[in-house]
């Protein structure tokens, strides 16, 4: 039977409707992003005139006495991210490669949920964990005179960012045609030589992005790190770097904001910070895109 003109319209109507509606969804993410850049441009780029390069560049943060020393805090914020990342990427990568390769289909239909509820595990609960279980335990398995340290951070950081690198290294093996897996067995290869040779390689550049997400993760953590890291803006000495307690940037701002006076240097400079956080985040999530890009592009041209 042909549709009515009065039920085409209908349609075409709808259809008009909700692609507008999802055009103005994308505007608007688009607007919210460039309106938290100016908010912080116009909050935190007045620190740069009213406090002291000298002073921005030091070693020592103490407010009180106008000593905003970022070095303290970014060293932290590396070491935590760079002992998270040492965690969470072989064993993110090989939880990923087992489910899509290895586990058979009922353990692979039980792992894929638990990772994702991983995932969606609160930054605070991740804290108490830490506070109540994990810093104890390294304190007396180490003998360190706290376990409130950088490398417990790393640690709880690090188990906060596995599930999001699994999730995406997964769809990206995924996304491997079948028929390269099949090609290599017939050649002789072994499943391993297979997943390392061929696999991985073809996958490269989502597991890449995974990464790059994950670490983009663990940057962006806050309650988590600040409960269990020691909350020192202190530059640790020797070789005690991971287990010494330090500050990450996000935890500065997040312990400091709520009793700064508005408009003060102090102010200023956590919302500086706030800009360093927000160009570090940007340039994660543009490579993760480009290296997304191209491996759309590559298979573009394959398929072609």
């Amino acid at each position: 039977m042909k549709p009515s003109r009065n039920h085409v319209r209908q349609e075409f109507l709808k259809e008009k409707i909700i692609t507008r509606t999802i055009q103005a969804a994308g505007y608007l993410s688009i607007l919210y992003v460039a309106l938290i850049c100016l908010f912080l441009l116009k909050e935190g780029l007045p620190a740069l005139g009213n406090v002291p390069l000298s002073s921005l560049l030091g070693t020592r943060w103490y407010p009180i006495e106008s000593y905003f020393g970022l070095w303290p805090l970014l060293f932290g914020s590396l070491v935590v991210t760079l002992g998270a990342a040492l965690l969470a990427i072989p064993l993110g990568i090989g939880t990923a490669v087992y489910i899509s390769e290895v586990a058979p289909p009922l353990i692979k239909e039980l792992l894929k949920p638990l990772v994702e509820i991983l995932a969606g595990f609160p930054s605070v609960v991740l804290g108490f964990i830490g506070i109540l279980v994990l810093s104890p335990f390294l304190r007396q398995a180490l003998n360190l005179p706290t376990g409130l340290t950088a490398f417990t951070g790393a640690l709880l950081l690090g188990w906060a960012a596995i599930p999001t690198i699994v999730s995406v290294a997964e769809d990206a093996l995924n996304t491997v045609p079948h028929s390269y897996r099949q090609a290599s067995l017939a050649l002789g290869a072994t499943e391993w030589q297979t997943i390392w040779g061929i696999t991985l390689p073809a996958a490269r550049s989502g597991v890449l992005t995974a990464v790059m997400l994950g670490v983009g993760r663990v940057i962006g953590e806050t309650m988590a790190v600040m409960m269990v890291t020691g909350n020192a803006p202190v530059l640790p000495k020797g070789l005690d770097i991971f287990f010494s307690p330090v500050r990450t940037m996000t935890a500065t701002i997040a312990s400091e904001m709520g009793e700064v006076a508005s408009g003060s240097p102090h102010y200023q400079v956590l919302f500086f910070i706030g800009i360093l956080l927000f160009v570090i985040s940007l340039v994660i999530n543009v490579v993760a895109f480009m290296i997304s890009n191209q491996r759309i592009k590559r298979s573009e041209r394959l398929l072609s």
